[in-house]
């Protein structure tokens, strides 16, 4: 995918990326005055590199995720997760999962379907390139590093989503229903001989605690 892309490419598009306040966590208005979900991952800290097992570099599975604090009304979770640092007008959807249970919980390496992987029978929706898996991280080379936003939302009403929902689908239903939210950033880089590894992303917005 885009780890063929030129480096040239990559250093050309360094300073087009979708942004932070592009991701559903801060276009749905959810901060204030909402319920906060614990989102942790035993695989990599909040906004430190994802191990290249779960990359295209890698096996390509998704991460282990634990939360905790989901609110006690909630009817269930939603998970997205977006690079915030794609060179696109919106944030690439690199998974979307509906119909969690809720409460607190988890997922496990692999649990979402990938390219070599049947995942643990969730409810997944359509990432960007319209597949219902998980899109594992395959930043340009020389673009730079890359935020990947895990996004935990609990709904306080059920949801009727389709088969395999998309981004605007999931948008709607959090918009009218989402009681609490939840953020993790791991990061990903494919850096080419004059890009340091670990360099600060231009323009990086502060992201609420």
């Amino acid at each position: 995918m885009l780890e063929n892309l030129p480096d040239a490419i990559g250093h050309a598009l360094h300073g087009v990326r979708a942004g932070l306040d592009s991701i559903l966590f801060n276009t749905l208005g959810l901060r204030t005055g909402m319920a906060s979900i614990k989102l942790t991952s035993l695989a990599f800290a909040d906004h430190a590199p994802l191990p290249d097992r779960y990359t295209a570099d890698g096996q390509g599975r998704s991460p282990p995720i634990d939360w905790l604090q989901v609110p006690p009304d909630a009817a269930a979770l939603v998970l997205v997760v977006e690079d915030a640092d794609s060179p696109t007008p919106h944030p690439l959807v690199h998974a979307l999962v509906v119909d969690l249970p809720p409460g607190d919980g988890s997922l496990a390496e692999g649990a979402l379907p990938s390219a070599d992987h049947e995942g643990s029978g969730v409810h997944a929706g359509r990432n960007s390139y319209l597949q219902a898996a998980w899109l594992p991280p395959d930043p340009p080379p020389g673009h730079g590093v890359h935020r990947y936003a895990f996004q935990l939302f609990a709904l306080g009403q059920p949801h009727a989503f389709s088969t395999h929902p998309g981004r605007d689908e999931v948008f709607e239903a959090l918009r009218e229903k989402a009681i609490a939210s939840g953020l993790l950033i791991g990061t990903c880089e494919r850096p080419d001989g004059s890009v340091r590894v670990g360099a600060t992303v231009p323009g990086d917005p502060l992201v609420p605690a």
